[in-house]
């Protein structure tokens, strides 16, 4: 397996100039500590407010940052698959503009890809998780897809829809292309690795609700989505006859 040398993290961020600056600092610090070799790469999906110019400063400030503008159609999902195309780290990691990630989970994600993983994946919900201020009818909606998720797919995860996820470059690779445009991206990748075989583990991770700015999943919106992306999967497990599985 190959050696990890860097790590990309990609942040989509619409309308995120409250967060971005101690997002990203406090990523980089992390990082740094650690000695980990590092891009961290912004993707701006359209924003109208002032994180442009922020990105802009954190650019001159720290040599580990870039961004890249979405100027095609905007979208979590599109906002991400351009920083796949524009990242050139060994490893991937997806992460939230809006502070509730933890850059000390990156860490440790990184560090499982170190002991021989593929993929990373943190849960909000196990024993030793830390959740704080989850909004209580995104909590039930997230709890029932993820169930539905785990008994249909057979996976012993509770989390898959968790964007705050980690993957060798190779899986990222083996698993294009992606067509998720939206926030059901962060259902498609995981799923994609884990049906085409490629060795995943899970561990617990903290999260926080955003004290600034505005949410961008919109749950209406998103319900047909997701079970789009997880029929398409579905199909992929159970009726492909492996074309699509890992070629050792």
């Amino acid at each position: 397996m190959r050696k990890l040398e860097k790590l990309s993290v990609i942040i989509p961020a619409r309308n995120e100039a409250e967060n971005l600056e101690k997002c990203v600092k406090g990523i980089d610090v992390e990082l740094a500590r650690k000695g980990i070799e590092r891009e961290i790469l912004v993707v701006d999906d359209g924003s109208t407010d002032s994180t442009e110019s922020v990105l802009s400063r954190l650019a001159r400030e720290f040599d580990s940052v870039r961004s890249v503008r979405n100027e095609g159609e905007n979208g979590f999902g599109r906002a991400i698959r351009l920083g796949l195309q524009e990242s050139t780290g060994d490893a991937i990691a997806i992460m939230m503009a809006d502070l509730s990630d933890s850059p000390q989970d990156l860490v440790r994600y990184w560090e499982k890809l170190e002991e021989g993983f593929e993929c990373v994946f943190g849960s909000r919900f196990l024993p030793s998780s830390r959740v704080t201020d989850y909004p209580p009818a995104k909590l039930v909606a997230n709890r029932i897809v993820n169930t539905a998720i785990r008994y249909a797919f057979k996976i012993p995860c509770n989390d898959v829809t968790n964007a705050f996820k980690i993957y060798r470059r190779e899986v990222i690779e083996g698993c294009g292309p992606f067509i998720a445009p939206h926030f059901n991206l962060t259902v498609e990748i995981p799923l994609k690795a884990i049906i085409r075989g490629y060795s995943w583990t899970v561990i617990p991770i903290s999260w926080q609700n955003r004290t600034k700015g505005v949410a961008k999943l919109k749950l209406r919106e998103m319900g047909s989505r997701y079970f789009f992306i997880i029929a398409y999967l579905w199909l992929e497990k159970y009726f492909s006859l492996g074309d699509y599985h890992r070629k050792s």
